[in-house]
């Protein structure tokens, strides 16, 4: 019992720094645009998005849900060994890409560590390929539908405004900036921290702390305080890239590209399903960019992201079954 005491409270401790480098990985993603274009000053956006971040994680527990029970085929196939080696995987990889100042996703670094996990201690036999599919399909689904609704939505923006100066056009949308940031900083929240809660709620099911998966208020606290926290810290690396490698963002681009994830992000929580916000927000500029012209989008540093995106899973799998043997040989 002490042993199993202390993996689950190794368990916990892992998925809060997971959850903390998480707000602080992903800050970019809620205030990168209002923050480039001027519209807010970084120190008012942080502390707005992890306010905001913290609201947004203790909206519903879904997305935990789908973490949490659609990767395995049933609790009795994991135990403590498996999900702290997911994580150690998954919280290297966002520091490393965290370092080198390239967007990643938190959300495909985590399946791919339980993945890897699961594969060198159950095998196959383990996992629930068809949860597994649903959950990268809306990993993968989601940019594109982000990039084609970015699109459209710069393009009646354009429509509706287009016959206002540029500078009327910057002034009003400097303001509507804070209002879209916001929004995004919540979706953020309600769909992010809930990945740490489903982890955390998972090793309370297998160690019999509970007797079935429903996250429990003080879970949802905790995830929800260590996102707010790392929110607060911020990552300032990637906000340079996602803020302004992309795509020259003006206030008016900056306001549409911040609605189209809010959306497309917080219809995937409503739907239960967990989607990569550094994969949406980027896409999302990608189409604000392309309403504009093609040629305004700076592909190069796009088709790096969309690379370190294929390579996430495979990375965080390899290095998840790496560390599961470590943490077999200390335990």
């Amino acid at each position: 019992m002490p042993e199993l005491q202390i993996l689950i409270f190794t368990v916990i401790a892992l998925a809060l720094i997971f959850d903390f480098i998480n707000g602080f990985h992903d800050t970019a993603n809620a205030i990168a645009t209002s923050v480039s274009t001027r519209a807010i000053r970084p120190s008012a956006a942080i502390v707005m998005a992890a306010f905001l971040n913290f609201l947004g994680a203790m909206y519903s527990t879904g997305v935990a849900k789908t973490i949490g029970a659609d990767i395995v085929k049933s609790a009795q196939h994991v135990d403590e060994h498996i999900i702290i080696a997911a994580l150690i995987g998954a919280i290297i990889w966002n520091l490393l890409t965290w370092w080198i100042a390239l967007p990643s996703s938190s959300s495909h670094a985590l399946v791919g560590g339980i993945i890897g996990a699961m594969l060198i201690s159950t095998g196959p036999s383990g996992l629930n390929f068809y949860g597994i599919g649903k959950i990268i399909l809306s990993l993968v689904v989601s940019p594109i539908i982000a990039i084609v609704t970015g699109c459209i939505i710069m393009t009646l923006l354009y429509r509706i405004f287009g016959r206002f100066s540029p500078s009327v056009i910057n002034w009003k949308f400097k303001k509507m900036q804070l209002l879209s940031a916001a929004m995004m900083a919540f979706s953020h929240g309600s769909n992010d921290a809930q990945k740490s809660m489903g982890i955390i709620t998972l090793a309370l099911l297998t160690g019999g702390y509970i007797d079935a998966f429903e996250v429990p208020f003080y879970v949802k606290i905790l995830a929800a305080t260590a996102m707010g926290f790392g929110t607060a810290i911020g990552g300032w690396k990637i906000i340079k890239t996602i803020g302004g490698k992309i795509f020259k963002l003006e206030p008016i681009s900056g306001f549409a590209a911040d609605l189209n994830s809010s959306i497309v992000i917080f219809s995937a929580t409503l739907l239960h399903l967990p989607v990569s916000t550094t994969h949406v927000v980027s896409g999302s500029i990608m189409g604000v960019g392309t309403a504009k012209r093609i040629s305004a989008v700076r592909w190069g540093v796009a088709q790096q992201m969309v690379i370190a995106w294929i390579l996430t899973i495979p990375c965080t799998a390899l290095m998840g079954a790496l560390a599961y043997q470590i943490v077999l040989w200390i335990f």
